[in-house]
């Protein structure tokens, strides 16, 4: 063998080596970084066998309207209304993710920054609303311009667009409320549908040019519990996570 070819051989066989021995040291940062994502950012708030992050607004325990069916909250409306759960835990700026399925023709909504006070005894009179509609059958489908449709920041700001799945199906929702860059959105479905600011004079005028106007406690909270609405309709939510901002 030449002296040239035996000198080539060895350049690439320390070549190969180098390639695998950085690849092997990579691999394992990477896997633990995705890792890390999904155990420790995201907080369980409903894990499909239970209601231990719940109970009813303004009660101790959940209301038994409220069931589990297939890994996912059931809503069946009762003789009274005004059934609405929050989580335990208060939040101030995040990012919500869920699921939810509405019956035909069915109204339900997902509030956050809900305060707790008998002075105020539904969780809407605090915390404001994403919409959770069958915009099909629903006649708030067909007034306020777009407000009260699914997705919609109810009464206040109109999705872009109508991407819900029918009544019956699952849409995945993504709510994220910003007050240190003073931002909010919807996603729905991918798509993002609804931007607003999340406090200030601009969240100040939504609110004076809505139904909520000079309501006490509307929207005047950062801080609050997740809510989840008794419309008198049935409703469904799963997979339901929530990840803090700081």
């Amino acid at each position: 063998m030449k002296k040239t070819s035996f000198i080539l051989i060895v350049f690439i066989a320390f070549l190969s080596c180098k390639n695998k021995t950085t690849e092997a040291l990579e691999e394992p940062a990477i896997a633990k970084d995705t890792k890390t994502e999904k155990t420790s950012e995201w907080i369980n708030l409903f894990d499909g066998s239970s209601y231990d992050n719940w109970r009813g607004y303004l009660a101790e325990g959940t209301y038994p309207e409220w069931t589990i069916e297939e890994g996912a909250m059931a809503f069946m409306p009762g003789e009274k209304g005004g059934k609405n759960i929050i989580s335990k835990e208060q939040f101030t700026s995040f990012i919500l993710s869920l699921e939810w399925k509405i019956s035909e023709g069915g109204n339900s909504g997902i509030f956050w920054a809900v305060h707790e006070d008998s002075k105020f005894p539904e969780a809407y009179e605090t915390g404001p609303e994403i919409q959770v509609l069958d915009n099909k059958k629903h006649p708030d489908a067909f007034v306020g311009e777009g407000r009260h449709t699914a997705g919609a920041l109810y009464d206040m700001t109109a999705p872009s667009e109508d991407v819900t799945n029918p009544a019956g199906e699952w849409n995945v929702c993504v709510i994220e409320v910003n007050h240190t860059t003073n931002s909010g959105k919807v996603t729905l479905n991918g798509k993002e549908i609804v931007n607003f600011p999340a406090h200030g004079a601009e969240w100040d005028a939504m609110v004076s040019n809505s139904k909520f106007n000079g309501w006490a406690g509307f929207g005047k909270y950062q801080t609050g519990h997740i809510g989840l609405q008794d419309h008198g309709d049935r409703v469904w939510y799963r997979n339901i996570k929530i990840k803090k901002l700081e």
